[in-house]
């Protein structure tokens, strides 16, 4: 699904050049539950970002099922984003003087879906996250663990391909952090190709595969599920 081919990105700042990521090879298959772990300056986020189409790879290619969106002008990278990808940040990101419900219709306003349509499927997507109950809140009137939810929902509301998921647990308590895992968790087994960026090794546990960011490049690349038993790190970062 994903294939990125010696991918660079540098950074200019005043007189130095900072690369975050260093000629890296990678490749995620479609359905996989990925996590993306590393410390601050690793690569990790700025990988996330090329791979959201969010930014632009100084060098190299990015393949997405087989087009180079490295390639892509502006107007094709924001259609991409839309139709392609569903974000969801550590700091929820919702619009604070929109309803719960209005917060998910966005992406489909800028997708061009009927009105009708719109209110239907964001409904649908507060109840699958268990907050139907909540769809004319706003954000101030939710907890956290709440908003991350309809932050979720937001994700989801164009049908992506890919579900990019940047320190979602960082914000919310433990308790919170690992329901919203499990809600990751179950949209992957339902086939939705997931990647999540976290420094949180409980986070990383629960994934399928672990690829670790060091320098800019691939310290290891490991499959497996991690025992439930170990887990215990989710929630605020540390």
């Amino acid at each position: 699904m994903i294939e990125v081919k010696g991918l660079k990105k540098i950074y200019v700042m005043g007189e130095e050049s900072v690369a975050a990521l260093a000629g890296v090879d990678l490749k995620f298959e479609r359905g996989e539950h990925t996590a993306v772990i590393g410390p601050s300056g690793s690569g990790k986020s700025s990988l996330m970002n090329i791979i959201g189409g969010l930014d632009r790879p100084t060098a190299g290619q990015y393949l997405f099922e087989g087009e180079d969106v490295a390639t892509f002008d502006d107007v094709q990278l924001a259609l991409f984003r839309n139709k392609r990808i569903g974000f969801i940040f550590q700091s929820f990101q919702l619009l604070p003087r929109l309803t719960a419900l209005q917060n998910v219709e966005l992406p489909m306003i800028y997708g061009d879906i009927a009105p009708r349509e719109r209110k239907e499927r964001a409904q649908m997507l507060l109840d699958r996250v268990g907050l139907g109950s909540r769809s004319g809140h706003r954000p101030a009137q939710m907890s956290g663990g709440q908003q991350q939810r309809v932050a979720i929902a937001r994700a989801l509301a164009n049908k992506p391909d890919l579900l990019l998921a940047d320190e979602p647990t960082g914000a919310l308590d433990s308790k919170t952090g690992k329901e919203v895992l499990e809600l990751f968790r179950e949209l992957n087994r339902e086939g939705l190709t997931l990647i999540i960026v976290t420094h949180d090794l409980g986070v990383a546990a629960q994934a399928k595969r672990r690829v670790t960011f060091r320098d800019g490049e691939i310290l290891s690349d490991e499959y497996g599920v991690i025992e439930e038993a170990i887990i215990g790190t989710t929630g605020a970062a540390h």
